[in-house]
């Protein structure tokens, strides 16, 4: 068997073809420090240098925004979920039956108390009256002959001519016509009440809602006959939920709600309410509140109307009762509101903004600012909190200043720089960028030397490749 030749041994050319590899590699790692140092150097002093000293020597500051604390009044408010009912809602039920002649007025306007709402066929009750009146002339005719022959009768007896048994049949006569006389008097103002009620008026002031019978339907005592197909159902709904679901499912006319004034029902936690039942067994009205579902708009403004008797069992809450003049019928019954109370007011409260205080694991702390420039955390106990301001009750003195914006990026000790609210959003110069991206321009020209150093060294990393295929 022949020797093998130089030519064909397998370890012969490995460290030829290995050293323009390591070549490359470390020319490749010369250039991109080389690029490095050279940019790093003629970056800004706020950029990558500025972050470099910030790490190892001396600390930049950071931009923040800063409030000082104050003295002012300061309200407390509870709150609740409300809804707004009307001071009186009336379900306007027909009192005679007949036949609906005209709805007289105007849907979702405002009526006046004794205003006409609706005409029922008036003749029946007419002719009623007319019986009755009848009734009674003929009665009243029978009673004064009744009265002439009692005279007669008297001046007989007195002439010893007729018995005084006939003279006492006689009376009785006449009063049992005077009986009957008052009777039928009775059965006439009956019947003219009953005319009267043909013209159905509204028993209160406020507003009309939804037409419920049209002109032409019968209508008796218990409801509507024929009602309205555009709004029966729901009106009836609201006026069966307005009312505790009472009234049998009879349809009335109309329901006319007050809302001028207009009131609101909510309930308070019972460790809530002692401050307000102290007013109230005093005479004192606590101002009230109703503001939109988004908190966004004030819609009306009134005062603590009443408290209940009891506290629910189910949800350990006492309900209370506001009212409102609602002069720009903002409020409407069945609407729900967020309701304001207000409980009392902290005269020379010490407050600071909401946002500078913070919540660690020893509880509430605050950044102040000293003389030098430098924060330092600060534990504080808080109080009421209202409108964007926090009570401080310890921990703080009138007229120090408190970091409110930036809070995040800071430590004790740290140096701030404070700034107006529109430029603290901005990480300052050597302050530490967030994860995942990087604001300095010294960041910005390590990325671009990185990328300039890639595409020099990508020729030599082909070739050494090459070499080594």
């Amino acid at each position: 068997m022949p020797a093998p030749t130089p030519e064909s041994a397998p370890h012969s050319h490995k460290p030829a073809r290995r050293w323009p590899w390591l070549l490359a590699l470390v020319l490749l790692l010369a250039l991109g420090a080389g690029i490095w140092w050279h940019t790093g150097r003629q970056a800004p002093p706020g950029g990558a240098a500025g972050m470099r000293r910030g790490a190892f020597g001396a600390q930049a500051a950071t931009a923040v925004t800063a409030a000082s604390a104050r003295v002012q009044t300061v309200p407390v408010w509870l709150t609740a979920l409300g809804t707004v009912t009307p001071h009186t809602l009336a379900s306007v039920m027909p009192r005679v039956a007949g036949l609906l002649q005209s709805v007289d007025f105007h849907q979702g306007q405002q009526v006046r108390a004794g205003q006409l709402l609706a005409t029922i066929d008036p003749r029946p009750f007419r002719i009623a009256v007319e019986q009755a009146r009848a009734t009674r002339e003929q009665t009243a005719a029978q009673l004064a002959g009744a009265r002439s022959d009692l005279q007669r009768y008297e001046t007989l007896l007195a002439q010893d001519a007729i018995s005084a048994q006939q003279v006492a049949d006689q009376r009785a006569t006449v009063a049992q016509l005077k009986a009957q006389l008052d009777a039928n008097g009775a059965a006439l103002d009956n019947a003219r009440l009953q005319l009267s009620w043909t013209r159905i008026t509204a028993p209160v002031a406020g507003i009309a809602g939804l037409r419920q019978v049209d002109p032409g339907n019968m209508v008796t005592t218990s409801g509507a006959v024929g009602v309205s197909s555009s709004s029966s159902s729901s009106s009836s709904s609201s006026s069966a939920s307005a009312t505790g679901g009472s009234g049998g499912g009879a349809t009335p006319i109309v329901t006319i709600a007050q809302v001028q004034p207009i009131e609101i029902t909510f309930a308070l936690p019972q460790a809530e309410v002692g401050e307000l039942l102290r007013q109230l067994a005093q005479g004192r009205h606590a101002q009230v509140q109703a503001w939109n579902a988004s908190d966004s708009e004030l819609l009306a403004q009134g005062q603590l109307l009443a408290a209940d008797n009891q506290i629910s069992t189910a949800t350990g809450t006492l309900a209370f009762r506001a009212r409102f003049a609602n002069k720009r019928l903002h409020l409407l019954p069945n609407q729900f509101v967020n309701v304001r109370v207000l409980e009392r007011s902290i005269a020379d409260a010490l407050v600071v903004p909401s946002t500078a205080v913070a919540v660690g694991a020893d509880g509430p702390y605050v950044y102040v600012i000293g003389a030098g420039g430098s924060v330092a955390v600060r534990q504080v106990g808080t109080g009421a909190v209202w409108d964007g301001l926090t009570q401080v009750l310890s921990g703080l003195k009138p007229g120090e200043r408190v970091v409110t914006a930036g809070l995040d990026h800071l430590r004790n000790g740290a140096k701030v720089r404070v700034v107006k609210a529109a430029s603290a959003s901005a990480p300052a110069p050597g302050a530490s960028a967030p994860r995942g991206g990087a604001s300095a321009p010294g960041a910005q020209a390590r990325r671009a030397a990185g990328r300039q150093a890639r595409r020099a060294s990508a020729p030599a990393l082909r070739n050494a490749t090459a070499a080594q295929r």
